[in-house]
C-alpha cells in the first residue's frame, strides 16, 4: 500500500489489486460511519482510493500504511435486478473467446451475482466484478463510435451497462431498458460502489 498526498487536504491510496481497493474502501466507510475518520469524500477506483477533505492527510497516510486492512464484508442489501435481452452484436465473439456456444454466454452471465467495484467513465456507469478470471475478454480492436444506451458489455474482468450513447470498445452482449442515471431520481445513479447486481434474461422486444 502506498499513500500519496494530493494538495493540502486529499490523499490517494494505491493498492495492488481490485480486491484490496474494495476492502480499503469498505474499511474507510466503516471508520467514517463510526466517527473514526473525518473526510468529505471517499472515491474508489480500480486499484486506488481517493480521500478528499482531510484535516491531516500525512497522519492518515502513516496510519494506513502501518495497518492491516480486513477483507471487505459482504454487503447485506437488496440485489438490483437488471433485465437483459442477450442479443448483442458481439455475443458470438464472446462465446468463441470463452470456448462455449452462444446460448451459454447468457446462462453464465446471468448465473453470476455481480458487485459494483467503482464508478466512472460516464455518470451512472458502474464497473461490475463477479465473473471468474477465465471469462475475461479483451476490448474490441476497433472501438465503436457510438454504443447505444442500455448496452450490456464486457471488457477485461468487468461488466458494464452504458447509461447513455457514447463511443466505446467493450464487447456488447445484450441490452436493457433499465435507466442507470436519472437526474430527477435521488440518488441519480442506480448503481454505486458495493451495490449487488444480477442480470435477468428476458425475451426479445
Amino acid at each position: 500500500m502506498r499513500a500519496l498526498p494530493v494538495g493540502d487536504s486529499a490523499l490517494l491510496v494505491e493498492v495492488c489489486s481490485g480486491d484490496e481497493a474494495r476492502a480499503l474502501h469498505a474499511e474507510l466507510l466503516r471508520r467514517r460511519t463510526e466517527g473514526l475518520l473525518t473526510v468529505r469524500e471517499i472515491v474508489p477506483a480500480a486499484r486506488t482510493v481517493l480521500l478528499d477533505g482531510l484535516d491531516d492527510p500525512v497522519r492518515l497516510a502513516s496510519e494506513l500504511t502501518a495497518s492491516e486492512v480486513p477483507p471487505a464484508p459482504r454487503r447485506e442489501q437488496a440485489v438490483v435486478d437488471i433485465p437483459v435481452r442477450y442479443d448483442g452484436p458481439d455475443l458470438a465473439d464472446v462465446a468463441a473467446h470463452w470456448g462455449v456456444g452462444e446460448q451459454e454466454v447468457p446462462r453464465i452471465h446471468a448465473a453470476t451475482e455481480f458487485s459494483v467495484a467503482f464508478c466512472g467513465f460516464a455518470p451512472g456507469f458502474g464497473y461490475l466484478t463477479g465473473l471468474p478470471p477465465l471469462y475475461d475478454v479483451p476490448r474490441r480492436a476497433t472501438p465503436r463510435t457510438a454504443v447505444p444506451a442500455g448496452s450490456v458489455a464486457l471488457a477485461g474482468p468487468y461488466t458494464g451497462v452504458y447509461p447513455r450513447s457514447s463511443p466505446g470498445g467493450w464487447q456488447l452482449i445484450g441490452r436493457t431498458d433499465t435507466v442507470l442515471w436519472d437526474h430527477a431520481r435521488v440518488p441519480a445513479a442506480l448503481l454505486s460502489p458495493g451495490t449487488r447486481v444480477r442480470f435477468v434474461p428476458v425475451g426479445p422486444a
